[in-house]
């Protein structure tokens, strides 16, 4: 069922989480709705209810974690084209998409020596952690995700293929898409890594490395536990200890990864951004922007 009445829901979930202090970024668009909040137990639960309350939502899929802080400075919502953008025409994940895996069951399915695995998730996301013999398509963002599948995979359309994504919700588009090219056997991972991570024992994973996720954490460990990232205000990429240890690293300006890329102009709004961090924590105050989300 398309979502067409979007644009009159957005006021409705606006005024909802405002009322309960819920911050986070709503996506809001015609084929459904995205999501990552955060807020009590009691107001997350309250937001349940409420989406639940609508029948096009009776059965939405959530996922929960929880954190000592909340993990966002600010309520935000935005109506987009596409919750996530592939810039294909005719891609209907709501009526099209590959089999889906339960966790439980995916170490089996990539243990298959002829399968193809691939982490449809971007460049910096894979470099931090992905699964053993998962193939990256070095994607800067997903609307390359395409190029990718016509230069890499289209002599191999009656193979076994397996997506996976942080939260399952690029595979649905992914998938989607494959299968309008003809691809015979699509899989993907039923609610991301971050679904297989809260089921799988980690002494059963076959997941290296750390998730990056969208928010103040940057990362979690095989635990779910926030990771040992930080992130480059600049650029939002994850950044390792090494990378902090950069002479082209300056927090809040520039890192290792993006120093070539910025222009002189923005990296000085940047250090002027970055020092009205410094002069809040001085005043033992929070900057609203001082971290990402």
């Amino acid at each position: 069922m398309k979502f067409s009445s979007y644009t009159l829901f957005e006021k409705n979930i606006r005024n909802f989480c405002i009322k309960k202090n819920i911050k986070g970024t709503v996506l809001l668009a015609e084929e459904g709705i995205n999501a990552t909040m955060a807020g009590s137990r009691e107001a997350i639960s309250a937001l349940l209810t409420f989406l639940k309350q609508d029948v096009r939502f009776d059965d939405i899929d959530y996922k929960k974690s929880f954190a000592d802080e909340i993990p966002f400075h600010r309520f935000k919502i935005k109506i987009k084209k596409e919750i996530v953008t592939l810039g294909q025409e005719g891609v209907e994940p709501n009526i099209t998409t590959g089999v889906h895996v339960d966790p439980n069951d995916w170490n089996s399915l990539i243990s298959d020596p002829e399968l193809i695995l691939i982490d449809t998730r971007n460049k910096y996301e894979y470099q931090i952690g992905s699964f053993k013999k998962a193939i990256s398509p070095n994607t800067k963002n997903f609307r390359d995700f395409p190029a990718f599948i016509k230069k890499t995979l289209a002599s191999k359309k009656n193979k076994k293929i397996a997506l996976f994504c942080t939260g399952g919700i690029r595979c649905e588009k992914a998938s989607s898409y494959m299968i309008k090219e003809g691809f015979e056997k699509v899989y993907q991972l039923h609610g991301g890594i971050l679904n297989y991570i809260k089921k799988v024992d980690s002494e059963e994973s076959l997941w290296e490395g750390e998730c990056f996720v969208f928010d103040s954490r940057v990362s979690v460990d095989n635990e779910l536990a926030e990771g040992k990232y930080e992130q480059c205000f600049a650029c939002r990429r994850p950044l390792s200890a090494q990378d902090m240890k950069s002479s082209e690293y300056q927090k809040g300006i520039s890192c290792p990864k993006c120093i070539n890329e910025k222009s002189e102009k923005k990296k000085e709004s940047f250090r002027e951004r970055q020092r009205q961090v410094e002069l809040a924590e001085k005043r033992n105050d929070k900057h609203i922007g001082a971290r990402m989300d």
